[in-house]
């Protein structure tokens, strides 16, 4: 049994965005990498934007016109929370912060950090989320 054996169980599966490699065949993502790719999916995905899976997705696309406050910043840190528990039960969420992005008011630093359960392996990640602000 090589190493990448032992972490099949963490999948395999197409690259998001889906990509084509040099020989013509579809590009795809492994372990890891195929989680981390599976949570943006998730933030990137308005609620109802599924016609089959309505309610899958993040509340965030909602706060798109709120002002870039520490009542929105709140907001967007649990709805990230309650979207990646339960649609990515791979992983443990572990902290989740919001915060203004120096220089562009209208951007949002979400940053994610997290366990995979079945490996113990720590992985973090930051998701940038525009906002413009309201009157």
């Amino acid at each position: 049994m090589n190493g990448d054996d032992k972490r099949d169980f963490l999948g395999v599966g197409w690259k998001f965005p889906v990509q084509v490699t040099a020989g013509g065949k579809i590009a795809q993502a492994r372990y890891e990498q195929r989680i981390e790719e599976a949570i943006y999916l998730i933030l990137s995905t308005a609620k109802g934007e599924r016609v089959m899976l309505p309610d899958f997705g993040c509340g965030i696309h909602e706060l798109v016109f709120a002002p870039n406050n520490s009542m929105t910043r709140s907001i967007v840190v649990q709805n990230v929370r309650e979207a990646l528990v339960k649609y990515e039960p791979r992983i443990d969420v572990l902290d989740i912060a919001a915060e203004s992005a120096p220089e562009q008011a209208n951007l949002l630093l979400i940053r994610i950090g997290y366990r995979i359960r079945a490996n113990n392996a720590l992985g973090n990640l930051v998701y940038p989320f525009y906002i413009t602000e309201g009157t």
